[in-house]
């Protein structure tokens, strides 16, 4: 995070702007609208500053900006330069730096000790977007979109709620149990009413529940468990459903493979424990985990157990499922988008098409301790492409097995790691290549192995790029 974001209250505060023309105008609209006293110093305004000026929103000095002035005026609390001399901005940048008072030279961030967001304004509910002074116009695109996402109602919402939150603190004294009451509220009826100017219905809803609340008390928050599938990597192939369910969880119990900035997606409060794996190391035990949740669930705590890819394929999602069903715990299961999926449409490829393959087999490449091993003899009759999941050390074992059962050496091979993320790479061989090609490129997991002539498609659909990878890909037969 480049910048803090932070909401600071400028209400009847000197402020300053430096410059006259349309960019310092929507500078100074800005700090009009936070209600600041706004001096603006430019030896000429043009029309949008002229229009602050003529409805007696702004102070004109009429001057060029100069050090030796700024003593007639109260110390500012900010300052923003927006003039087309660079001399000037330089000269007020220098000035606040000197004295220190936070400035912003406008489309400069090198010379910025704040920025300013692009902002959805739906008052007392206020969103700042900000790029960190890299893209206006991305944020600006970004606050488009959210325009239109945010009904201008939301105002009058937030406005509700706030004149009723200190009458809901006196009536529930536990910190838990007032979240527990806002969200309830929050998602049922009441919202709608109060957006849509049903005042009189919504506050009655309200005061009905804080009544309730005071004769009865505030009953239990019930827990729950989410069993949420996160998806291969990039955090926007997850489902509203699962954003919804983090955003409302206490607890965070994700594994090594969750992005980051899908960790990043949940409530600020909300606690995080990691409770990755990976091959002779595991932070939590499997059978831990599991009681992990029941007891947080116990505790009344909604709980998100945040899976890479999907939790029911390859994720033991059924497994934690059968301890929270003996232990009587609430839970949901949210899917995600497996592995196999998002890694071949982002390597360019499908997993079935009709001149190739008609079915996919996903299998597992590790083998747990006792379990059945892989029916190599099927897989290379079936004609299905096939994806391994944590196959990467076991390569030579599947190369060797589908060899041995008549499978094609040239039959194309992708290696694909880190799926989906900025840091995706694609490998491509040949079967009979596919061990000798893991070893020398020193490919680690997480990585996924796909096989089958279905990758050909590749060809077709990105004759540019397959052209010019200068990988493995002259070892495909196409």
């Amino acid at each position: 995070m480049d910048y803090l974001p932070i909401f600071v209250n400028i209400k009847n505060q000197p402020c300053l702007i430096v410059g006259g023309g349309p960019v310092a105008a929507r500078k100074a609209d800005l700090f009009i609208k936070a209600g600041a006293i706004v001096t603006v110093v430019a030896p000429e305004l043009k029309a949008e500053m002229k229009h602050h000026l003529a409805h007696g929103k702004i102070v004109w000095e009429i001057a060029t900006f100069c050090a030796d002035a700024m003593t007639h005026f109260p110390k500012p609390k900010y300052v923003i330069s927006a003039t087309d001399d660079e001399a000037v901005n330089q000269a007020v940048y220098r000035y606040c730096q000197n004295h220190d008072i936070p400035v912003n030279v406008a489309d400069q961030t090198e010379f910025c000790d704040f920025i300013l967001p692009a902002i959805v304004d739906r008052s007392p509910m206020t969103i700042a977007i900000s790029t960190g002074g890299r893209s206006p116009v991305l944020a600006r695109l970004m606050k488009a979109r959210l325009e239109t996402m945010i009904p201008s109602g939301f105002s009058r919402l937030a406005d509700l709620v706030g004149r009723y939150r200190q009458k809901v603190k006196e009536a529930i004294t536990d910190l838990d149990g007032r979240k527990a009451f806002w969200e309830e509220l929050l998602e049922g009826a009441f919202i709608d009413k109060a957006v849509h100017g049903k005042f009189a219905e919504a506050e009655a809803d309200l005061e009905r529940k804080i009544n309730q609340v005071a004769e009865q008390g505030q009953p239990l928050p019930e827990g729950e468990v989410y069993l949420i599938g996160a998806g291969p990597g990039d955090p926007d192939l997850m489902t509203f459903k699962a954003l919804r369910l983090l955003q409302q969880a206490d607890v965070i119990l994700y594994d090594r493979l969750v992005a980051p900035e899908i960790i990043e997606m949940a409530r600020r409060e909300a606690e995080r424990i990691y409770v990755g794996k990976k091959d002779k190391w595991h932070k939590v035990q499997q059978p831990d985990i599991g009681l992990m949740m029941v007891e947080l669930a116990k505790q009344g705590k909604r709980v998100a157990r945040l899976k890479g890819g999907d939790p029911y394929i390859f994720g033991r999602g059924a497994e934690e499922a059968e301890v929270l069903v003996s232990h009587g715990v609430s839970y949901q299961v949210v899917p995600g988008i497996t592995a196999a999926a998002g890694c071949s449409m982002y390597a360019g490829f499908p997993l079935t098409h009709r001149d190739y393959s008609q079915s996919v087999s996903l299998v597992t490449g590790h083998q747990q301790a006792g379990a059945k091993g892989v029916d190599y003899g099927r897989l290379a009759n079936s004609g299905d492409t096939m994806v391994f999941y944590m196959g990467v050390k076991n390569a030579p074992h599947i190369q060797a097995g589908l060899l041995e059962h008549g499978m094609p050496k040239e039959t194309p091979v992708a290696v694909i790691e880190k799926g989906t993320t900025p840091e995706q790479k694609e490998t491509y061989c040949t079967l009979e290549t596919m061990a000798e090609t893991i070893a020398q490129k020193n490919i680690k997991p997480p990585s996924l192995i796909i096989v089958g002539e279905v990758i050909k498609v590749r060809a077709r659909l990105h004759p540019v790029l397959l052209a010019s990878d200068g990988q493995s890909d002259s070892q495909v037969a196409v």
